[in-house]
């Protein structure tokens, strides 16, 4: 897999590995308190780009990460979505992060249900979860359109394990199923 022309496109999104250009939406996305709340808390700027060139380590060491998501009307960078299995997690994860201007559009719907598609299909994963705080209401709401259900209550490795969260998820046979047109 050639990660310099790794593209995939919905009808309104751009995905894809992240690139330098990616960082100033990025640092945007860790600043916003409120949006950056559930995707590891508000960071400053040097902590932001630890965490970026970790994201982009991770398409390097692993072969995936969560895609940089581009809005094809602008090409704007909006957020992060995809593919994330960090040491100690859970499971193989499909999660998501938007700027708040970019929420509520169906964006993070859109693009995960790709993003699904790729780790079944390209990764040969045989379950995804979404790790999801259980007062995050709108995360939640993505997940059960995505036709994944609350699975259990977990638990993330340090620095997050005081952080509750719960287990949603589905199998590729599940997904396989739902995606099938009747």
């Amino acid at each position: 897999m050639d990660l310099a022309t790794l593209r995939i496109e919905t009808e309104r999104l751009i995905l894809r590995p992240t690139r330098a250009e990616d960082f100033e939406g990025w640092a945007l996305l860790m600043a916003d308190g409120v949006n950056a709340r559930h995707i590891g808390g508000p960071q400053p700027r040097p902590v932001a780009w630890r965490g970026f060139l970790s994201m982009a380590g991770a398409w390097t060491v692993q072969g995936f990460g969560m895609f940089s998501v581009i809005e094809k009307s602008t090409g704007r960078w909006i957020g992060r979505l995809g593919p994330w299995r960090p040491v100690g997690w859970p499971g193989d994860e499909v999660g998501w992060g938007l700027l708040a201007d970019a929420q509520g559009r169906g964006y993070a719907l859109e693009g995960a249900t790709a993003a699904m598609d790729w780790a079944f299909d390209t990764l040969g994963w045989p379950e995804v979860i979404h790790c999801i705080a259980p007062d995050n209401l709108a995360s939640q709401a993505v997940a059960r359109r995505l036709g994944s259900t609350r699975l259990r209550a977990g638990q993330l490795p340090e620095p997050f394990q005081d952080h509750p969260v719960d287990i949603w998820g589905q199998t590729r046979e599940q997904w396989r199923q739902r995606r099938v047109p009747a």
